[in-house]
């Protein structure tokens, strides 16, 4: 998509711009749902002193999940889907994903129940799951009205990243600060109270940003604006909270690329949703940034900071654990956190950059969209050196789980 951007187009020939947006979204989607639940079958077992139940069920939890998003991204390229911009899925592998979750959310009941103790970050992370399980189905709600079908199909995909995702990630983020920091675990769960009192004080009526032009009642333009300009304090919450249980810490723990990765969920979701949310999402503002690339510079930040590095974080905290393998502070890993970050700042850079020349030509000056797109390709140049850093990145990740990620043989005998 990028490469389009620069009139190098060919790649559109063979999967058109539609298609390749769609699996863009949907993969990310996909990739953090995993990871979500593979952070919950790591750290709710933990908290609760009890081996996970249903094994077996799990397995066929997660096959059944990888099968039914295959079936999505491969139906997307056939015209198979149902054209609703962020809930594309077809109905069919709809209620598939519906009987997925369930079952999911029913073995970590199940061991929540057999355990012996419950902890408020195992419930907090719980409730995540469980609140964004529940805010799926007003996707699944068909309506003859377009105005009653955005109304909803916000509750999902606001409701989702702005509400109980985070506390979902308050939940892992809690866990991993116990385990990385030492500090006493009460002073780290009264923090995960405040967190998830400044979410839902901020995220319900913050949906109201993307109610500004849709045919509701003017009333959305003020819930929305004095509403989303509260939303950036759950996650300043969250970085203020990380930053002081480190700075509290023994700063002993050897698994110095959890630590890294941590902080940089903590830090980095508060600079790309907060603080670049609230840029554009107030009324004033938004009437010149709707539906430009200001929107793609907050977007791809806010998932970068606040959910892609927290699954990297788990995983980069359950690996050396589970395999046995102590890859903790080794060139490479630190070297792929430093290029992943770089790469993803120089993208949201030029994101940045043709935003704001993109708002001031169309919206100012009144330039043909066309005519704009022309003047914003040295921008898109930047992304695409951006997109091949945090590519970069990326692939010395994989080659450190995968070269990981197989058990020893101390730790096969454990289990």
């Amino acid at each position: 998509m990028g490469f389009a951007r620069v009139g190098m187009d060919g790649l559109h020939e063979w999967i058109p711009f539609n298609t390749a947006h769609t699996v863009h979204l949907n993969s990310l989607v996909v990739w953090l749902l995993s990871g979500f639940m593979g952070a919950a079958y790591y750290i709710i077992p933990e908290e609760t002193e009890n081996e996970l139940c249903c094994v077996k069920l799990a397995y066929v939890q997660l096959i059944t999940l990888a099968v039914v998003a295959v079936a999505a991204l491969v139906g997307y390229h056939i015209n198979y889907w149902e054209g609703r911009k962020f809930l594309e899925i077809p109905r069919p592998l709809d209620w598939l994903v519906a009987i997925n979750v369930i079952l999911f959310l029913f073995i970590l009941l199940m061991t929540i129940i057999k355990g012996k103790r419950k902890t408020t970050t195992s419930l907090v992370l719980f409730g995540g799951l469980v609140g964004a399980a529940l805010l799926y189905l007003p996707g699944m709600i068909s309506f003859n009205s377009q105005i009653l079908d955005s109304f909803f199909r916000w509750w999902v995909v606001h409701l989702w990243v702005e509400g109980v995702w985070e506390l979902i990630m308050g939940g892992i983020l809690s866990f991993l600060l116990i385990k990385l920091t030492g500090v006493d675990r009460e002073v780290i769960e009264k923090w995960l109270y405040v967190i998830i009192a400044l979410t839902f004080l901020s995220g319900i009526l913050g949906t109201g940003h993307h109610y500004y032009y849709i045919g509701v009642n003017k009333i959305w333009l003020i819930i929305g604006g004095i509403f989303s300009s509260l939303e950036p304090l759950a996650f300043l919450g969250m970085t203020l909270w990380a930053l002081a249980m480190y700075s509290k810490g023994e700063k002993k723990h050897p698994n110095k690329l959890a630590i890294y990765w941590t902080l940089n969920a903590a830090i980095v979701s508060f600079l790309g949703a907060g603080l670049l949310g609230l840029a554009h999402t107030l009324p004033q503002t938004n009437i010149y940034t709707h539906g430009t690339l200001v929107t793609a510079m907050h977007g791809h930040l806010a998932f970068w900071g606040a959910y892609a590095s927290i699954v990297l974080a788990i995983m980069y905290y359950a690996m050396p654990n589970i395999t046995g393998r102590k890859f903790y502070n080794h060139t490479r890993g630190k070297l792929a956190f430093w290029l992943a970050n770089i790469g993803i700042f120089t993208m949201v850079a030029a994101f940045a950059a043709a935003g704001v020349a993109q708002v001031y030509l169309e919206r100012k000056l009144s330039f043909d969209f066309g005519q704009v797109q022309n003047e914003l390709q040295v921008h898109f140049w930047v992304l695409i050196t951006g997109a091949t850093i945090l590519s970069t990145g990326i692939i010395l990740l994989l080659i450190d789980f995968i070269k990981y990620g197989m058990p020893t043989d101390e730790a096969l005998v454990e289990a």
